[in-house]
């Protein structure tokens, strides 16, 4: 199986149509607890590097060995360890609060520096008289439960994110282990925070969140998947941020969705009360139509109710607009799910 057209954008006038110019191919895998395939469009079983939709597995490792226990880690701050955070001050307060509890400080960080996707994303100016740091990336809290786990088991904190460090080799072993596949036939490769990502099968991807969202009853991990389904759907503001897709996401779930977002178009859904793992990648890693498509998942799974949908309508089929705020198009959903 191959991408198919997944989502258009459009270009024309509001009084005589709108004409596509623009046509984005992907894949989207759903599946049950048991990961059977339920529903699908494209190749499901595409290769896919998972990006930050991986950060709540990365951090199997440290939950498998009672980490937060063993730091005293509030929800909020488990939370960070699964973030894409957009670097308002909770966010690096949380951070700090983190690396304080483990006697380390924002220098030990090996993410990289970058400004904070809070600007991006409201559309703010970014401010061109601030140093930014690693404590601003927006994977500095998973970073931070990186440097745990090596506070916790003794191992060195400087190259943590080196492929052979004993953190990483523990991530993909427990990650391996969590998708029943050999560690040899996980593609791996350096992501945007210069750790190790993996790429999975894309129907892999949406069993582990079908497992995440039913949370401390995993018949592989444990209970482990608890504490982070808990802390993500119990903060999902930290997980993500203001205006951020997976905060406005897990708002309208309620309390049964978790979801997280990756880079290059990837997004990942496990909804609690259906049972169910979703996960979506667009083949050119453009995503400037992911949240149409996921909307329209949602919707073709029968999942919104009035309620969510009047939250998530930003997302169902947005207007494009040019620079003077004129309406010049719009992007839409062209793909119907295959049910099994």
């Amino acid at each position: 199986m191959h991408a198919v057209p997944l989502v258009a954008t459009t270009r024309g006038y509001p009084d005589t149509g709108y004409t596509v110019e623009n046509i984005h191919a992907g894949s989207i895998a759903v599946v049950n607890t048991e990961g059977r395939l339920l529903a699908w469009a494209g190749d499901p079983q595409v290769q896919t590097f998972t990006r930050s939709a991986l950060k709540p597995f990365q951090a199997l490792p440290f939950l498998l060995s009672d980490g937060p226990a063993r730091f005293g880690l509030a929800q909020e701050e488990l939370a960070l360890l699964c973030a894409s955070h957009s670097g308002e001050q909770k966010h690096l307060a949380g951070v700090r609060a983190i690396l304080g509890k483990i006697d380390l400080d924002p220098g030990h960080l090996e993410c990289g520096c970058g400004a904070p996707l809070y600007y991006e994303t409201n559309n703010l100016p970014v401010p061109q008289d601030q140093a930014w740091t690693p404590l601003h990336h927006n994977c500095s809290g998973k970073h931070s439960g990186f440097l745990a786990w090596c506070r916790q088991h003794g191992a060195p904190t400087a190259g943590y994110v080196a492929s052979d460090h004993p953190l990483q080799r523990a991530i993909r072993t427990a990650l391996a282990d969590a998708v029943n596949l050999p560690e040899a036939d996980l593609p791996s490769g350096i992501d945007g925070c210069s750790a190790p990502n993996y790429a999975l099968p894309l129907a892999s991807l949406a069993h582990l969140y079908a497992r995440l969202a039913q949370g401390g009853s995993d018949a592989r991990l444990g209970n482990a998947l608890g504490p982070l389904f808990d802390a993500m759907t119990g903060r999902p503001d930290m997980v993500s941020g203001t205006e951020r897709t997976d905060l406005v996401l897990m708002t309208a779930g309620g309390g049964d969705w978790v979801a997280k977002i990756g880079a290059d178009a990837v997004q990942a859904i496990g909804i609690r009360s259906a049972g169910i793992g979703i996960a979506i990648k667009i083949a050119d890693g453009n995503n400037r139509g992911l949240h149409t498509i996921t909307y329209n998942v949602l919707d073709q799974l029968g999942l919104l109710d009035e309620g969510k949908r009047a939250v998530l309508e930003r997302f169902r089929q947005p207007q494009i607009k040019n620079a003077r705020g004129t309406v010049a198009g719009d992007i839409r959903p062209m793909f119907t799910l295959q049910r099994a």
